[in-house]
């Protein structure tokens, strides 16, 4: 049995103007999309004479009886919710109307839009987001991902500044400048200083898996020898008829860093990556890399052009670099041991009886050590004078020393 409608209704729907009919179709919409956010909606209408289409038009103003009709099925339908939908941070929920049955309306399913289209500025920081953040972030990496990659940014940053600086002294230096020396003894001092510095990069790699394990104090001496390395090659704009032993030792010095910076790259990124994205993670990391470190050559350009101090302006980029740097290293939090962090572990139980936590444990870990200096024991308790001064203590309980190797090792 067809709703028929009341006279105040018919009366109100033969007053609509064709501009109210949109009004009223449009706040329709409005209403339907909030009321589907909270799983069911309904939507009657019993004073308009339009109806809602598909595709969200409004349809015209048609005879009487069409007109009450149309009246008469709005305010039987109903929109419920299908399902929702996100994708890329955007979201949508899917509802479909039904009849005054119950029943889904055949080709009735829409989409609501739960978000606000962005503005050119929204769009512009989403691209920039694609390529210096992980996909999903912050979510797809760990905390200690933002600080590392700021610290780690700033440091390339003071190094690109710093290779303008280097790379114009040592072509000074070879007599480019100056024309002092032929193209052929400027090409062979160039190839001998690059061969030295490949020389240096395989000396370097018999640390073995002081790279996995080590890595903190190995990424930090290899940056103190990129600075020294840095600072030799300024030396050779003072003593330029020593260019070339002193861009070979310069080159060793830079090459062993890069060295140490490649094969550390990879265990710092995996601590970050939550899953298996440590490819998009190395990505994105090594793009805020190039990205810092083309601000700072760029800088530096500016900077040259007024021909500023040499040794004040390296002074304080050295200064930057390996504050950057021990900042870096220091900020990144690694799931496993290795002597420098077994050490502080014990060292806390046996002080506190507590176990310190990862990030404390990694914050106390010891970075100024140089991988070619021997690896100290990690001693456990008290020595033997410290807790026997008397031997008559020590032979009373001798015997607890009988089944292990323990007095081997006292003596």
């Amino acid at each position: 049995m067809k709703q028929s409608p009341s006279p105040n209704s018919n009366a109100t729907a033969q007053s609509l103007t064709s501009q109210e009919s949109r009004l009223l179709a449009r706040e329709t919409l409005r209403i339907s999309a909030n009321l589907a956010s909270n799983a069911v909606a309904s939507n009657s209408v019993s004073s308009s004479s339009i109806r809602i289409s598909d595709d969200g038009t409004a349809v015209p103003l048609m005879d009487e009886s069409r007109k009450m009709e149309y009246v008469g099925e709005l305010a039987a339908s109903r929109l419920e919710l299908i399902c929702c939908e996100e994708m890329d941070g955007r979201r949508w929920n899917y509802v479909a109307e039904k009849d005054r049955f119950g029943n889904f309306r055949n080709n009735s399913m829409r989409a609501l839009s739960l978000h606000n289209p962005q503005t050119p500025l929204d769009e512009l920081m989403s691209f920039a987001r694609s390529y210096v953040v992980p996909e999903g972030f912050p979510d797809s990496v760990t905390p200690s991902y933002v600080p590392y990659m700021t610290w780690r940014a700033l440091k390339h940053f003071f190094g690109g500044a710093m290779g303008v600086f280097t790379t114009q002294t040592l072509l000074s230096s070879v007599g480019i400048s100056r024309n002092k020396a032929t193209p052929g003894a400027v090409a062979i001092n160039w190839i001998l200083k690059d061969g030295a510095g490949r020389v240096g990069k395989m000396i370097f790699s018999r640390q073995g898996k002081k790279f996995d394990y080590d890595l903190k104090q190995l990424r930090f001496a290899g940056d103190l020898l990129m600075e020294l390395g840095a600072g030799v090659e300024l030396a050779t704009a003072a003593v330029p008829h020593l260019f070339l032993p002193l861009a070979c030792a310069a080159n060793v010095a830079k090459n062993v860093a890069a060295v140490t910076s490649t094969s550390t790259r990879t265990p710092i990124y995996k601590a970050f990556a939550k899953g298996e994205n440590i490819g998009d993670v190395t990505a994105k990391g090594e793009c805020v890399g190039n990205i810092a470190d083309l601000l700072g050559t760029g800088l530096s350009i500016v900077i040259s052009k007024r021909n500023p101090s040499l040794v004040t302006t390296f002074a304080l980029l050295s200064c930057g670099y390996v504050f950057s740097s021990y900042r870096e290293v220091r900020s990144v939090v690694l799931h496993t041991l290795n002597r420098a962090r077994f050490s502080v572990a014990v060292d806390s139980f046996l002080k506190t009886g507590k176990v310190p936590s990862l990030q404390e444990g990694n914050m106390q870990e010891t970075i100024f050590t140089f991988p070619w200096l021997k690896d100290r024991p990690v001693v456990l308790g008290s020595r033997f004078k410290d807790a026997f001064q008397d031997p008559g203590a020590y032979l009373a309980i001798e015997p607890l020393f009988q089944a292990c190797s323990f007095k081997k090792k006292i003596n």
